[in-house]
């Protein structure tokens, strides 16, 4: 009776095979979500099985088609929001009888991409739909012309020194003259605050359903307006919104606005409830390693790393290996600020919350790997610990938190301006020259001011709190009494 059975179950596939074959293969669309950030928008489609999807756009009027071969609908397009995206109208229909067709009426230009996403923790199958906006950027509000030329000058004239000491050359005598912009060199220092995950990446997740994504935005938007209102200072958000960048794209952010520093705001998360504390991180030394090995093989970060504004820097006429120490010394010389930087931040957040480690951390992260920015990732608690979670929530907790994290960052930039600030204008404007300060000047080490001076190097790093030998041109050295 049972072999009679499967052969009359196998005579009726092949005498309807599409019956069986749709049973198997079809997919239903249980779900669409829309993430709409300044430069692109990302849809998604939320799917019960793995799809065949053809994308295409079309003109007058604009559009873009999503084929789902073999798909049903089981959503309202209606439901969705479609604010601050290229998306004006969203159409359905079936095509060729069992396809599902999706027209996106578009209201401007875009470049648009498409990949399917496997099941995770979170979410079933997924076909990615990402519609780039060419030309657009994903800050909304990018630094102001002049200042921006003032930043650019800096970077210009300290590339060049890199490439003197590189080279064994007087850094003073091949570094080009800056020329003032006008009406005033009183640049802000540029802080640029990322704030983790967002969109489709919702982050960790506590044990009462509070998303990382969340919270770290409310504290990234909290620490920018203590940046934006604290003179000489201004903040650049990465995002703005509940939408992802690429950890890649993070960096190059900061980079196109010239940041003089980056931030990353997270909370931790572990399999048990049990972990708990605050946590700051700055680049592995294995990481800068490696990373200067890419940055070295990637002719167009090369290029725009050693080139100069205006290309009159270019290496290309030198050897791998001066390219390579060139890149190491600005890797190293990053790293250093990223740690002395990291160290203050600890050093408040241990005011606020318990720490995880009581030194600063290093690893690999990418969003740690700009060359030539001091970098930091915060983990502000952990959220899968209960009683974090709801810290984490609070908004006093929230407050205390960037207030700790700014002021190491603020501390830093006030004992170390960058020359063409406004903090080194109120430095050198604002009081009488103390005849026990020394400003640094291209070409200067710190063992050649000690000796200048007549006082020991350990003296030196005492008084000025310093833990190595690094320093910066413009920085102002209290010279300790013989």
């Amino acid at each position: 009776m049972r072999a009679a059975l499967w052969k009359w179950v196998a005579l009726t596939a092949l005498a309807a095979p599409g019956l069986f074959v749709a049973s198997v293969h079809a997919s239903t669309v249980e779900n669409m979500r829309l993430w709409a950030a300044p430069d692109h928008s990302r849809l998604v489609f939320d799917l019960s099985a793995p799809v065949s999807a053809s994308v295409f756009t079309l003109d007058n009027p604009s559009r873009l088609v999503i084929d789902l071969a073999d798909t049903q609908l089981d959503s309202d397009p209606a439901s969705i929001d479609l604010d601050g995206s290229a998306i004006s109208e969203v159409r359905t229909g079936v095509r060729e009888g069992d396809d599902l067709r999706v027209v996106l009426e578009l209201d401007r230009a875009v470049e648009p991409r498409h990949f399917a996403l496997s099941p995770n923790d979170q979410y079933g199958d997924r076909l990615v739909v990402d519609l780039e906006y060419p030309g657009e950027s994903a800050v909304e509000d990018p630094i102001d012309p002049i200042e921006s030329m003032i930043r650019e000058q800096e970077i210009a004239a300290e590339r060049a020194r890199t490439v003197a000491v590189a080279e064994g050359l007087d850094p003073v005598e091949t570094a080009p003259t800056v020329t003032e912009a006008q009406p005033h060199p009183k640049r802000d220092i540029i802080i640029a605050v990322d704030a983790g995950h967002g969109g489709e990446d919702p982050g960790a997740t506590g044990p009462s359903g509070t998303r990382e994504k969340d919270v770290v935005l409310e504290m990234a938007d909290r620490l920018a307006r203590m940046i934006n209102q604290t003179a000489g200072f201004r903040a650049v958000m990465i995002r703005d919104g509940d939408y992802y960048i690429g950890l890649r794209q993070r960096t190059l952010i900061a980079r196109e606005q010239k940041a003089d520093f980056f931030v990353s705001i997270h909370a931790d998360a572990f399999n048990s409830p049990r972990p708990h504390g605050s946590s700051v991180f700055a680049l592995s030394q294995s990481g800068a390693t490696s990373e200067t090995a890419k940055w070295l093989a990637t002719s167009e970060n090369r290029s725009d790393l050693i080139g100069g504004v205006d290309g009159s820097l270019s290496l290309d006429d030198k050897d791998q290996v001066l390219r390579g120490v060139l890149l190491d010394l600005t890797m190293t010389a990053t790293l250093n600020d990223s740690l002395t930087i990291g160290g203050a931040v600890l050093d408040r957040i241990g005011r606020v919350n318990d720490l995880h480690k009581p030194r600063v951390e290093q690893a690999g992260f990418v969003v740690l790997k700009s060359p030539d920015i001091p970098s930091l990732l915060v983990e502000t608690g952990f959220i899968s610990n209960p009683d974090e979670e709801r810290r984490l929530r609070d908004g006093g907790y929230q407050e205390r938190m960037m207030s700790a994290v700014f002021g190491g960052v603020r501390a830093h930039f006030e004992q170390n301006p960058p020359p063409a600030s406004l903090l080194a204008w109120n430095r050198d404007h604002g009081r009488e020259t103390d005849s026990n300060e020394y400003r640094i000047q291209p070409g200067d080490t710190l063992s050649g001011i000690a000796s200048q001076h007549g006082v020991s190097l350990g003296q030196l790093r005492q008084v000025n709190e310093l833990s190595g030998d690094v320093i910066r041109v413009g920085q102002v050295l209290r010279i300790p009494s013989t």
